[in-house]
């Protein structure tokens, strides 16, 4: 096991159940930052236009200068010695940032399917957020065939890859109003230059499993319409 993935799960004692729902501390700290992110851009115009101006951008960019009095004092003591872990905060503060004002109030509650799909420590998935981008259906539903292929894309991607395309990824997800959890985001941003083929696997195994949920829910609701209605009269 990599330390990549030591520190993004929780150790349980196999005679404690009770610790599989702990949160690993990269989450708690991923959730305090996001939480500290949100308000500023609830209530800092400026601090907000200076993060979303390195949306995208390199750490050490002329276009990034500007998010640091806002990140720095932000981030967790083990990101000062990683440029990888750094990278990982600047880009999702960036991704708020850049978001309608109406986004900065964290990830909606998942429906019941994506909590069976979702092992508890963990927060939504990538994968989840598709899955329910997909079920909301109407306009402001996502095909599943495009959720899907861009969902293999980005399990594709090397570190540098994925931080090139998840902006837009993420605008489309928000745009569909399923914003992602930006906690589990930075979570797995963070470990994928080390761990990039798990989490990747797991994106694409919640996804799957949400998408087969629902469609078993659609079937038995049809099913239990057609039991419902009155046989016809014979002529």
């Amino acid at each position: 096991m990599t330390d990549a993935t030591t520190a993004s799960l929780s150790a349980v004692p196999p005679d404690d159940a009770s610790t599989a729902a702990r949160p690993s501390s990269w989450l708690t700290e991923a959730r305090t930052f996001v939480a500290a992110v949100e308000k500023i851009c609830r209530t800092d115009k400026g601090a907000r236009a200076a993060l979303r101006r390195g949306e995208g951008k390199p750490l050490d960019s002329p276009g990034v200068q500007g998010m640091h009095k806002v990140v720095a004092p932000l981030l967790p003591p083990a990101a000062l010695y990683d440029d990888d872990t750094q990278r990982a905060h600047y880009a999702i503060a960036a991704m708020i940032a850049a978001q309608r004002s109406d986004a900065h109030t964290g990830a909606p509650a998942p429906a019941q399917n994506e909590q069976a799909a979702s092992p508890a420590p963990y927060g939504r998935s990538l994968g989840l957020t598709y899955a329910a981008a997909v079920a909301s259906g109407g306009q402001d539903g996502m095909r599943e065939s495009a959720a899907e292929d861009r969902l293999n894309l980005l399990t594709r991607q090397s570190i540098n890859g994925l931080h090139r395309h998840l902006p837009a990824a993420v605008r489309q997800l928000c745009g569909k109003k399923c914003p992602p959890d930006w906690a589990q985001l930075l979570v797995d941003l963070r470990a994928w230059p080390r761990d990039r083929g798990r989490i990747g696997r797991r994106w694409l195994q919640d996804f799957y499993r949400a998408r087969r949920a629902a469609d078993l829910e659609a079937a038995k609701k049809a099913d239990d319409q057609t039991e419902a209605q009155p046989p016809a009269d014979d002529a």
